[in-house]
């Protein structure tokens, strides 16, 4: 019995290290009565920041006592460079001016209109082509203030322009039969009175899309009769008969692209793509439907010339083009074409008033003007109004832009 005892404590006893730690902390207490310090831990001090030093210092502006200057407009206008790359490859680059900077997107109209276009499998060019003038163009103050661009038959071109961003493929997804419904319905919920559509080319396709566009300017129509529509449509290889069906299916706006001048078209645009042309397609809409507005964009900062530029007007002129629009070249990546020149804003205003001069009902011109520019679409819009009799236009020479009166 008294074996099983030992064997038990044995077996229970704590180990020898526990043990010898144990003695040593308990001849280690304080054997007089002196106030022991507190054992509790000190409180964790906050870790300090970089940011820290540099908020709780004034700036050097007060620091040496002189106030802040306006920046004139020459240095705001002034291009700066950067050295960018590793040590020994470094090579200079030329930051985007600041005329050229926009805010990222965070409005609530943007975020719905987001949302919807996911909910019925659509797509537009704005996000497609990486436009920066999304944030303005669909944050609008409300629903009937944004503009969305929706592109038809698909995200992939079959052609691949050395300045677009949109995907390419010889042989693109089939298209989608139930498009133009769910564009109807997308539009007729939105609420707007002015809507851009435009597609990618399909040169796989017989027609080059143009019996989808049609069936998709008819459908809107028919939900939403005093919608207007604006086309922004390929050339559909040439195929004049096309572009006479797309003209006439009812919409009030018909819009093709140039781009950029002759002499740049090679380089600039697909090979399939032809100056003469497109200058075809948008006469050959003139006289399908001799009512209709139409409408061009020139991309400016590629390399063009002034007077290839003047010639690219007048040639426009002699097809009855009546609205074109001027806008900046933005590289979306590295793997296009690069910016020749940032054109500055008094450039684009010259360009403006000798586009007017010339005889032309509009122009919108400006470093972030694009094709479908809600400016431009809502003096279209009045213009159309005018014609049914509904508005009065009051023109602005200093701007260019008009303001209607009911």
């Amino acid at each position: 019995m008294a074996t099983t005892a030992t064997k038990f404590r044995c077996l229970n006893a704590p180990p020898l290290r526990q043990a010898t730690r144990h003695l040593i902390s308990a001849s280690s207490a304080r054997p007089f009565a002196t106030e022991a310090t507190s054992s509790e831990p000190a409180p964790k001090r906050r870790p300090t920041y970089f940011k820290d030093g540099l908020n709780s210092v004034p700036s050097f502006s007060e620091f040496v006592g002189l106030k802040e200057e306006p920046i004139s407009s020459e240095d705001a206008l002034e291009l700066r460079t950067a050295m960018v790359g590793p040590a020994g490859r470094k090579k200079q680059i030329t930051r985007l001016p600041e005329w050229l900077k926009t805010p990222i997107p965070s409005n609530s109209n943007y975020k719905q209109i987001k949302k919807d276009l996911r909910g019925l499998n659509l797509h537009t060019v704005c996000e497609e082509a990486k436009c920066p003038n999304i944030s303005d163009c669909w944050g609008g103050s409300d629903k009937s203030a944004a503009t969305a661009t929706i592109m038809l038959m698909g995200d992939t071109c079959t052609r691949g322009c050395r300045f677009c961003s949109v995907k390419t493929s010889k042989t693109p997804l089939p298209l989608d039969p139930h498009e133009p419904e769910h564009t109807a319905e997308a539009l007729a919920r939105w609420g707007l009175g002015y809507v851009v559509l435009t597609s990618v080319d399909r040169d796989d396709l017989a027609d080059g899309g143009a019996r989808h566009f049609t069936e998709t300017i008819m459908k809107i129509k028919q939900k939403k009769p005093d919608i207007l529509v604006e086309a922004l449509t390929g050339d559909f290889a040439g195929d004049l008969e096309m572009v006479g069906m797309v003209a006439r299916s009812g919409l009030d706006v018909y819009a093709h692209n140039m781009e950029t001048v002759e002499g740049l078209t090679p380089f600039v645009r697909d090979r399939k793509a032809k100056y003469r042309r497109s200058l075809e397609v948008l006469s050959a809409a003139k006289k399908a439907v001799p009512t209709l507005i139409t409408k061009t964009s020139i991309m400016l900062g590629l390399g063009e010339k002034e007077d290839e530029l003047w010639q690219t007007l007048k040639d426009l002129r002699e097809a009855d083009v009546d609205v074109v629009t001027f806008g900046q070249y933005m590289r979306p990546t590295k793997r296009h074409m690069k910016v020749e020149e940032y054109v500055k804003p008094e450039a684009f205003e010259m360009w403006r008033q000798r586009a007017l001069d010339l005889g032309f009902l509009y122009c919108a011109s400006g470093p972030l003007v694009r094709s479908s520019y809600k400016a431009g679409e809502s003096f279209i819009e009045n213009v159309l109004k005018k014609r049914k009799g509904s508005v009065t236009i009051l023109g602005d020479e200093v701007t260019g832009q008009a303001k209607a009166t009911v």
